[in-house]
């Protein structure tokens, strides 16, 4: 049989470890007292409860990282993805949290998923390939919004991924191509335009001082019978030896 004051001490040492609690750094108690809070939330530190009359729940105020899982989402422009995000929240009022909501982490998710449906589905597929930072501001704006009530404090929205139909991926490919080639196309135009315009500038002045001309011309026979071993009959305009022809005469 066990002896009385051993019963005793038992029963002193379960309402001890019933009584303090000890709360870290980042933890407060929201203390109960016959179903009354107690107060404002306590801690950190030793918490002195009174056994079967006081009850504590621990709210933790680091920051939490909710994975929403994917959505399945209807863009404006009728094409439909998955997309899952991330949200960092904190509470910021651990009273609010425990007593305006029943279960702050189960709320905050649910309100994740369906806002996230509602703001993506009023967006346009481009929209929400270029655009990330501002559909995840607006995201974190409506939930911080939604959750100020409960003590919690949303300071990030990130969506993921965008996952695409095959076909959507195909057509973004050919659309992505098709600019290349369009960018390409602009490009040699310009270059062709510019080459025009420096030839035509050459042109006149070359125009302007017929003798010019005509060294060019030589230049030009010059550069062929270097690169060219093969013979090439070539014609010779009168005018440029007019010029010769002239100085002899003289």
């Amino acid at each position: 049989m066990v002896p009385a004051y051993l019963f005793v001490i038992v029963v002193i040492v379960v309402l001890l470890a019933s009584a303090i609690k000890i709360l870290k750094e980042y933890e407060r108690g929201v203390i109960f007292r016959l179903g009354r809070v107690l107060g404002s939330p306590k801690g950190p530190g030793i918490i002195f409860l009174i056994p079967i009359v006081d009850r504590m729940v621990k709210v933790s105020l680091r920051t939490v990282v909710l994975d929403i899982p994917p959505q399945d989402v209807i863009t404006r422009d009728n094409v439909t993805i998955k997309v899952n995000a991330v949200v960092f929240f904190r509470v910021i009022d651990a009273l609010k949290a425990i007593i305006d909501v029943e279960n702050f982490l189960y709320a905050a998710s649910q309100l994740a998923q369906t806002t996230l449906r509602s703001v993506l589905g009023q967006a346009e597929l481009d929209e929400l390939l270029s655009k990330r930072e501002k559909i995840n501001e607006r995201l974190q704006e409506i939930l911080d919004t939604h959750t100020e009530p409960w003590g919690i404090k949303v300071s990030n929205v990130e969506v993921k991924n965008v996952d695409l139909p095959q076909e959507m991926q195909r057509a973004i490919s050919r659309q992505a191509e098709a600019e290349r080639e369009r960018r390409a196309k602009i490009i040699g135009a310009e270059g062709e335009y510019q080459a025009s315009t420096k030839l035509s500038e050459a042109s006149d002045i070359l125009s302007k001082n017929p003798m010019a001309l005509q060294l060019r011309y030589l230049q030009t026979l010059i550069e062929i019978s270097t690169e060219k071993n093969s013979t090439i009959v070539f014609p010779l305009p009168i005018d440029l030896i007019k010029f010769f022809m002239d100085k002899v005469k003289q």
